[in-house]
């Protein structure tokens, strides 16, 4: 077992021995029962001596106060010792359930779920003042929303807000315990894939005015933490960074996310757009928004390619639905700004994009395609050292003959290794190099 997990448990341990302190004592107070304390306040939390486990460090760094740390406890109970929460299974004389304590009774669960209400209840009592300013801990603004850490779930329409449980998210229960988080999974509730590559940037072939933009961004990814945080700037300044890759297909753009994201240790997720987009009033944004929210405080790199798809031009407004979809982008907008990390859409054309989204973009970077030199660069590289290439073919001629981007050039790779490799041999022929070359021009109409 990791030394992170067995601190954890160690922390964690000290801390439910504490909480099931305080449970003990309010209960007693509020049925008037004897108890070692006459109040919860004078049960000290642990010191968590050093910052050994997640939990601890975080309990330091942010500086929880003893309702804070309550309330984050209350709401992993479920998910560590469930049999904590055992004595809110009290009932009245009458045999009726005691509604003061809050909380839910999941069936599959079997157990009892701690509610807003549970909270109050644990640290307030009947003060109605302590009541009041226990609220502000429920608040979009406070430190268990703003970064995520514990939520109040949706609650049906007319029933109290306090009666929603308190559910931690899934990162936090996973750091508190094991210390790590697991990469999300894909699917309808995180429709993205992580993309990663094996080649270095001395693999990517681009003309020095983009490869210059590209530092650029690197920079931010490198610095733009510091000055935001350390400068003061997030104060003046939206929070993240969005750029634009445009160009045509196999120009470098998908790769270039890939190695900015490896040379940063930052993953990059491809948002799958065909789970995104919808055809129903709000589910796009809903499903946007649910992207973002699972990637806020992160440090994800977020790639969105054939972007114009879903940040493309708005449309006059003839109908209702055209001004839909209008409100549509705008709200897109909106959120994909608020967003914390970085943002790269990936488009084939510039046109193709909205005004308003391009003068909010950090940078703007155009994957044009390669050059002849480029291109002779590229052919040169593309064979691996396995492959023997023919003494008679001539790379600087190729460039020159037909304009291709990297991914053209790397799918002739593909098709000239195969043919080699049909014929037990491993070595590549003009004659592959031609057909690949024609088949490639045949999928966009061209001949050689």
């Amino acid at each position: 077992m990791e030394l992170t997990t067995i601190h954890n448990a160690l922390h964690l341990t000290d801390e439910f021995r504490w909480l099931e302190k305080v449970l003990e004592t309010r209960l007693a107070v509020r049925f008037g029962q004897n108890s070692e304390f006459s109040a919860i306040e004078e049960i000290l939390p642990p010191v968590l001596n050093g910052h050994d486990s997640v939990y601890a460090s975080f309990v330091h760094n942010h500086k929880l106060s003893f309702e804070e740390r309550v309330i984050l406890l209350l709401s992993i109970v479920p998910y560590i010792k469930p049999s904590l929460f055992d004595a809110f299974f009290l009932r009245s004389k009458d045999g009726s359930i005691l509604t003061e304590f809050g909380g839910v009774r999941s069936g599959s669960h079997n157990g009892f779920q701690a509610t807003a209400e549970t909270a109050l209840f644990v640290l307030a009592g009947d003060d109605f003042s302590k009541r009041f300013q226990l609220l502000n801990y429920f608040k979009s603004d406070h430190l268990f929303s703003k970064e995520r850490i514990l939520t109040l779930e949706k609650i049906h329409p007319g029933d109290p807000f306090l009666s929603g449980v308190i559910t931690p998210y899934g990162d936090f229960l996973e750091l508190f315990t094991i210390g790590t988080v697991s990469k999300p999974i894909f699917g309808n509730s995180f429709p993205a894939k992580e993309i990663t590559t094996q080649y270095e940037w001395s693999d990517l072939v681009l003309d020095d005015r983009t490869l210059l933009q590209v530092e650029e961004l690197m920079t931010w990814v490198t610095y733009g933490n510091h000055i935001m945080k350390n400068w003061g700037l997030a104060k003046k300044l939206k929070p993240g960074y969005l750029s634009l890759f445009y160009g045509p297909p196999g120009t470098g753009k998908t790769l270039t996310a890939a190695l900015v994201a490896k040379s940063t240790g930052k993953p990059v997720y491809r948002i799958d757009l065909s789970m995104v987009v919808s055809k129903y009033i709000g589910e796009t944004e809903k499903n946007l928004a649910n992207i973002f929210q699972q990637a806020e405080n992160k440090d994800w790199i977020l790639f969105f390619d054939e972007a114009d798809a879903l940040f493309g031009k708005r449309t006059k407004v003839n109908d209702a639905h055209d001004r839909y979809a209008n409100q549509e982008v705008s709200y897109l907008l909106q959120r994909i700004e608020d967003f914390d990390g970085m943002t790269i859409l990936a488009s084939n054309m510039k046109s193709n994009m909205d005004e308003a989204f391009l003068r909010r973009f950090q940078s703007v970077i155009h994957f044009p395609m390669p050059r002849i030199t480029e291109r002779k660069r590229l052919w040169e590289t593309a064979f691996p050292d396995s492959c023997q290439v023919e003494e008679t073919i001539d790379f600087k001629k190729i460039a020159g003959q037909h304009e291709m981007s990297g991914g053209a050039i790397m799918n002739v790779v593909r098709y000239c290794a195969l043919m080699a490799a049909k014929r037990n041999s491993n070595v590549i022929t003009l004659k592959d190099i031609t057909e690949g070359i024609r088949r490639e021009f045949s999928k966009e109409g061209k001949i050689i």
